[in-house]
């Protein structure tokens, strides 16, 4: 069992689809909106799916807050409370997510394989499928595809994060960097995203056309991939450029700030709603800092509560806004924790047996999926991995899984892990 403390770096981060049954929105995204039936597109335009993903980078423990087992061998000093759901349990340090139970649902059963970061991260957000070859994209960047940006046209991927912001073009792998994912470091806005005051409106209109008209010469030539993600760019700036509002601070209510949190995650999770209410299609939420190998409980006694009144506020907020019919929520690491302390009184990295929460489009409310056993140290029950998830997740935003391809130049590619399917208890 590993007990070695983590390094700084190891966190820096179809040809079927004319066939499939999946959703308009994710055809006409590929380019096949108009092969649907004009009813069925009709319906379907209606239906703007969403996806927030709060992604707690380093491993949150799953027995400080998932799926506590207190009063056991490796169960630590919190005790379980009740939930907003008779009979479920969580950590005392969730309380605010604890009164949002009944809009949720807990996966405890997960088993995966890889306990380093730098594997675990991405295999987790790429959903780890069968190796071909080539580099799969990241879930936000799949669903940016398959969705597109909806009737908003702002970026469909954005990730809200501690630090810096930009084009994180490696996100989007073999689907090519128009899907990347745009970063607002510290949820600020790009820089220069002002127009200098002495270029006015109509100057700038025009420079855009004769960016557009150089810009149709020099694709002309070149790789479609490369060049649409060029002017991809350009073109999502000038919509940014529009909508200051998404970054201005003075608007919020004060009441929001305070139950949203002013610490990092809950400025960036009022942030993401903010988005989220604008049309923004994948919302990415980070928040670092919990690889506790040492000093776990007083680090999970700092970390969870955070997480928590952030987390319940805007699961409040989209339950009253009506907003959950059509997001999906979704908080997560790489990996859990060990049920066994180590010497450093830590808990280190655990794949075999852990948990995450998820709830809204397409999920059942106030249920628990799976189990492990009474130390917590494996899955008694039927064990899921990350593709078991992608399966899942998929089929909650209208997208079949086992339908729907990737055409990669010619190649056909399963969206998600073709060995694996939806977990069907999960799903309303």
């Amino acid at each position: 069992m590993e007990s070695s403390l983590c390094k700084p770096w190891e966190h820096e981060l179809s040809r079927r689809q004319l066939l499939g049954t999946a959703t308009g929105a994710a055809m006409a995204a590929v380019g096949l909106g108009p092969l649907l039936q004009p009813t069925i597109a009709n319906e379907l335009k209606k239906k703007n799916k969403q996806v927030l993903f709060v992604w707690l980078d380093g491993g949150m423990s799953q027995l400080e807050s998932w799926d506590p087992k207190p009063n056991t061998q490796f169960g630590g000093p919190f005790r379980a409370i009740p939930t907003s759901v008779p009979g479920i349990h969580i950590s005392e340090l969730l309380p605010n997510s604890a009164k949002q139970m009944h809009h949720l649902a807990l996966i405890r059963s997960l088993c995966t394989q890889d306990n380093s970061h730098s594997a675990g991260v991405a295999r987790i957000q790429r959903g780890d499928p069968k190796n071909r070859g080539v580099t799969y994209p990241y879930f936000g960047s799949a669903v940016a595809k398959l969705l597109g940006p909806g009737e908003s046209n702002l970026p469909p991927y954005v990730w809200i994060k501690p630090g810096s912001g930009g084009f994180k073009h490696d996100d989007a792998g073999f689907l090519g960097p128009k899907f990347g994912a745009l970063a607002f470091g510290d949820g600020l806005p790009p820089d220069n995203l002002l127009l200098h005051e002495s270029i006015t409106e109509q100057a700038d209109d025009e420079r855009d056309q004769l960016r557009q008209a150089a810009n149709r010469r020099y694709a002309a030539r070149r790789r479609k991939e490369v060049t649409e993600a060029n002017s991809y760019v350009f073109e999502m700036a000038r919509t940014l450029m529009k909508r200051q509002d998404l970054f201005d601070a003075t608007k919020l209510d004060p009441r929001d700030v305070e139950r949203y949190g002013t610490h990092e995650i809950g400025r960036h999770m009022l942030q993401a709603r903010k988005m989220l209410e604008a049309g923004v299609t994948f919302v990415k939420v980070n928040s670092y800092g919990w690889d506790t190998h040492g000093d776990n409980f007083n680090g999970h006694a700092s970390l969870v509560p955070k997480f928590d009144q952030a987390f319940g506020a805007i699961v409040e907020d989209l339950a009253d806004r009506g907003m959950l019919e059509h997001v999906l929520v979704i908080a997560m690491s790489e990996f859990g924790r060990t049920p066994r302390i180590n010497g450093h009184i830590g808990r280190d990295h655990w794949p075999e047996a852990w948990s995450l929460v998820m709830g809204g489009c397409g999920v059942r409310e106030g249920i628990v999926v799976g189990q492990t056993n009474e130390k917590g140290t494996f899955v008694s029950t039927d064990e899921y991995d990350i593709g078991h998830m992608f399966h899942t997740w998929f089929r909650a935003l209208g997208i079949d899984s086992t339908d729907i391809e990737y055409d990669n130049a010619g190649q056909p590619l399963p969206i998600a892990h073709d060995d694996m399917h939806v977990i069907e208890e999960l799903l309303a």
